[in-house]
């Protein structure tokens, strides 16, 4: 089982010294994938419905503030190592397709090969406007289309592409990313259209668990889910077993105590964290995303060494 942490991209901790303290220590204890989030305008007023709590609010909101997830990304590959860098989640249709292509491409190639591609189709109808991005409507054809996109120019030594979107043939795009044939394209969501789109174009499926129309947040309803992935990737002649599974816990909450039943997964004492991701093994799930909260860098660290010493050292490989 690989883990993985996110960086702060707003407030106080989203500056170089908190974000590189953080990469630098979660590397060092040895975790292996840093997650980037994404988003690139925050609109003022937003009606749209964010998809992973129960309100359908969007913290981000608040203050508007955010970094850009590429070039930040890049920054955290310059000052790491080993760690793999996942885009969670790129909102495909808010970039050029041809333009991220090349950013993603540069990205696995001075990181030497260390690259995931997490992307998805977004949420927020006035975040698309604010970018004259593509139909928000049309999000998921756009996306899926994107992806094509990305595999056609990472791997054809000729590229040509004919689509809705986009369109290009007689250009050179070089240098090809290290990681053959392209780096890993972990698909996000947990709607049948971002199963059917994990398992046409993606390389792992990566829901989080939040999502209150699509729960995953017990291992009993993951499974469900699992199945129908595979039931796409069949319908599309697809071994289902060439479709890597990632999964995020994006309420992660170790306690030293939990009196009583639990609420949900990966809510309480070590060794029932550790039972989680026991269960998550058992489905196939080989990447766990965690969320490590706290007020300075040194709290989020410290609860980062906490998962690595109590939890993590007791999970084989």
């Amino acid at each position: 089982m690989d883990f993985g942490f996110g960086i702060p991209m707003r407030g106080p901790l989203a500056n170089v010294e908190s974000i590189s303290e953080i990469v630098t220590s979660g590397e060092e204890l040895g975790f292996d994938i840093v997650t980037v989030s994404d988003h690139v305008v925050v609109p003022r007023h937003i009606t749209s419905i964010y998809p992973y709590n129960e309100d359908g609010s969007f913290a981000g909101q608040d203050t508007g503030e955010c970094l850009e997830q590429l070039t930040t990304l890049m920054a955290i590959a310059a000052i790491t190592k080993n760690l793999r860098l996942l885009t969670s989640v790129m909102v495909l249709p808010h970039r050029n397709p041809v333009l991220t292509a090349k950013i993603l491409a540069t990205i696995d190639v001075l990181s030497k090969g260390r690259l995931n591609v997490g992307c998805g189709v977004g949420w927020m109808r006035e975040e698309f406007e604010a970018l004259a991005a593509p139909s928000f409507d049309e999000r998921g054809a756009v996306g899926s289309e994107y992806i094509q996109i990305f595999k056609e120019l990472w791997t054809e030594e000729d590229p040509v592409f004919e689509g809705t979107y986009a369109n290009f043939s007689n250009i050179s795009f070089l240098p090809k990313p290290v990681q053959t044939p392209h780096p890993p394209i972990w698909v996000g969501g947990e709607s049948n259209p971002a199963l059917r789109r994990a398992a046409e174009l993606g390389d792992c499926w990566y829901p989080i668990g939040t999502n209150p129309k699509f729960p995953l947040d017990s291992a009993e309803l993951l499974r469900k889910r699992i199945e129908r992935l595979h039931h796409y990737a069949e319908s599309n002649n697809r071994d289902p077993a060439t479709i890597d599974l990632a999964y995020s816990a994006n309420w992660f909450n170790m306690v030293s105590q939990s009196p009583g039943k639990r609420a949900r997964w990966f809510e309480g004492e070590s060794g029932q964290i550790q039972e989680d991701i026991g269960q998550l093994m058992d489905l196939g799930v080989n990447h766990l995303i965690l969320s490590f909260t706290g007020e300075s860098t040194s709290e989020i660290t410290d609860n980062m060494s906490k998962f690595i010493s109590e939890v993590a050292t007791n999970i084989p490989k």
